[in-house]
């Protein structure tokens, strides 16, 4: 705090312009009894800010820190409180922003958003929740759409920031408790402007994932193939404990009859057949999308027995269709392949692929469309060891306008059973 002496000093200055911007708890939210402040503080005072603090009822001064910034757990009985968050410069000034919220009332407290708000992307979601069950709170989540859980964790409290493009979002924060039990809050918010760039997150958890069977000599899809085979056998399983990064992994299965038969999964993430909630019929986002990143994790237990592992992702848009394919040959030879879109065939690129059997590995592929509308293959991250591509070419002609992404395992020679789990599958655009 300040001393009395500058007080006085200034006591005839004229006070400084400054602001207090609360990041959390939202005004108006119910949160649990343990809430978590977030906020900064600016100023006009050339010496600026002195400290911050919290007001929990007039004249209460609950928590102080020195400096612009606050970040701190604060523990109150139930009830609706008037809290204000002040700051104090160096130049005698003061500024404050009040803050009401309502302590207990539900499984899930949200701290922020507030129900209804405007909000800036990305979309910083505070909550935390409670249970009746011995066991205790299993996990929390969030849903940016019906049946798109966006993030989640293990625990009884979060706090992340999710990137949502412009437009309104009937969001969910969700909890599961260790005895079956669930509990909701919903929060619905308008995400401003300048949407053009975005995040999903946990793809491997979501839905919208379709399967396809891909039979030599064409490898064209088989319509008339099913899942349980038996040309080719293949299966997306959900919700996988172990192995597991986040909690909840995706185990890809492929099996079968036919030597050198391919499984696919394709997800249609904007545009057409949209998975994400963001069908942009008035085609705003994706002629505006030009860098595009696929970052996930694998897993196997045999890698040898997979022929290839494949990460794609696609873009069309204006009549064009941009096919960014990736292919770690494993039996195949260990090498990274990229697709000719022109020439309709792989191309290697002489950058060695080799996974790790009984690990996490981590793949980052980062590609763009350019100005002028040719396909960028610009980088490749396996476990940390990043490849520098800056291969490019040109697109083909479509009718299809959207963006979506693929997964595919091939077999080998002998169309040998192998298991690949994904986890923390992102897909980010701008």
């Amino acid at each position: 705090m300040k001393s009395l002496m500058l007080f006085v000093a200034m006591a005839t200055a004229v006070p400084a312009v400054a602001g207090v911007s609360v990041t959390a708890p939202a005004n108006n939210s119910k949160v649990a009894s343990s809430i978590q402040y977030v906020a900064t503080a600016s100023t006009t005072c050339a010496h600026g800010v002195s400290a911050m603090g919290i007001y929990t009822a007039p004249g209460v001064l609950a928590y102080t820190v020195g400096g612009a910034a606050l970040n701190t757990e604060l523990t109150l009985s139930p009830g609706t409180y008037d809290t204000v968050v002040q700051e104090w410069d160096n130049c005698g000034g003061a500024t404050k922003t009040p803050i009401t919220i309502t302590v207990g009332g539900g499984p899930v407290q949200v701290s922020a958003p507030a129900n209804g708000s405007t909000v800036t992307s990305p979309v910083q979601f505070v909550a935390s929740a409670t249970t009746s069950c011995p066991a205790g709170v299993a996990a929390m989540g969030i849903y940016t759409a019906p049946g798109v859980l966006a993030y989640k964790l293990n625990g009884a409290a979060l706090n992340t920031a999710i990137t949502l493009s412009g437009g309104t979002y009937q969001t969910v924060v969700e909890e599961w408790d260790n005895c079956g039990g669930a509990g909701t809050m919903p929060i619905t918010i308008t995400v401003g402007s300048g949407g053009h760039s975005g995040q999903f997150a946990h793809l491997d958890q979501q839905s919208g994932w379709t399967g396809y069977a891909l039979l030599p000599p064409s490898y064209n899809i088989c319509n008339s193939c099913a899942p349980s085979g038996p040309q080719l056998t293949w299966a997306m399983t959900q919700g996988v404990t172990s192995p597991a990064l986040s909690g909840d992994s995706a185990r890809m299965d492929l099996g079968g009859q036919t030597d050198y038969s391919d499984a696919l999964w394709n997800n249609h993430l904007i545009g057409d057949f949209s998975s994400q909630g963001l069908p942009d019929t008035n085609r705003s986002i994706v002629p505006n999308v030009h860098n595009l990143t696929y970052d996930v994790y694998f897993y196997a237990t045999d890698l040898s027995v997979s022929q290839a592992l494949e990460f794609d992702i696609n873009q069309f848009v204006n009549g064009q269709s941009f096919i960014w394919g990736h292919e770690c040959r494993i039996a195949g030879g260990n090498e990274w392949d990229i697709w000719d879109n022109q020439g309709q065939k792989w191309h290697p690129t002489g950058v060695a692929c080799n996974p790790v059997n009984n690990a996490w590995n981590h793949l980052v592929i980062q590609v763009q469309r350019t100005s002028d509308n040719q396909l960028l293959f610009q980088s490749i991250s396996l476990n940390g060891q990043t490849e520098t591509l800056n291969y490019s070419e040109s697109p083909t002609s479509t009718t299809w306008y959207g963006i979506t992404i693929n997964y595919q395992q091939d077999g080998n020679y002998e169309q040998q059973p192998y298991s690949i789990w994904l986890d923390n599958l992102t897909f980010t655009y701008s």
